[in-house]
């Protein structure tokens, strides 16, 4: 390795606090328990006060160097309060709306496809796409949807079929007909001993 490579990193530059930013540390401590992440933000700000590197502070708070770098960044913009406060995290948008996800439901609980025995997810999704219930979607989606929903179309006993479908299947899962009355049992009044 070369000597270039051995040298530490030099302190995270700006990040000094003052008497004042000080005390408001110890007081947060005082105020009752603190949570992992709100005490490691403490000890990480006053370690980089110390002059550490953020490697350094990374590696005493047991963090990462991005997290370290991120809280000394949030207090250089905005204080203390700014440096130990979480920060809002984006919500992504759901991907299929209400509409969409009653009409997937709808379709998932009646038959399969012709020639089909059951639904799959690779079959939902492209029978979505090819009904026009979304203009493309992707398996994981039609997967959480569904688990969310707590629907499991390959599952019999989820899905919903009309009097005249019920079939027996075969050994190799097709469906092999019909029930025929005829092979009901006649109920005559009389037990079987």
């Amino acid at each position: 390795m070369s000597e270039e490579r051995k040298q530490p990193r030099p302190r995270f530059k700006g990040l000094q606090l003052s008497q004042e930013e000080q005390r408001a540390l110890r007081q947060r401590e005082r105020q009752g328990p603190l949570g992992m992440l709100v005490a490691r933000r403490i000890q990480a700000l006053r370690l980089l006060d110390k002059g550490w590197t953020i490697t350094q502070a990374a590696e005493a708070t047991g963090t990462y160097r991005r997290e370290v770098r991120r809280v000394a960044n949030r207090f250089l913009e905005g204080g203390v309060e700014h440096a130990l406060s979480e920060e809002p995290r984006r919500r992504r948008s759901k991907l299929l709306d209400s509409a969409q996800t009653a009409a997937l439901i709808a379709m998932v609980c009646g038959p399969p496809p012709e020639g089909r025995a059951r639904w799959t997810i690779a079959l939902i999704a492209d029978e979505a796409e090819r009904r026009k219930i979304v203009r493309s979607v992707s398996q994981e989606t039609i997967r959480r949807t569904l688990a969310d929903q707590d629907i499991k179309p390959w599952r019999e006993k989820n899905v919903v079929r009309s009097q005249d479908r019920r079939a027996v299947r075969r050994a190799d899962e097709g469906r092999a007909g019909a029930v025929r009355p005829a092979l009901r049992p006649e109920r005559t009044g009389r037990s079987a001993r």
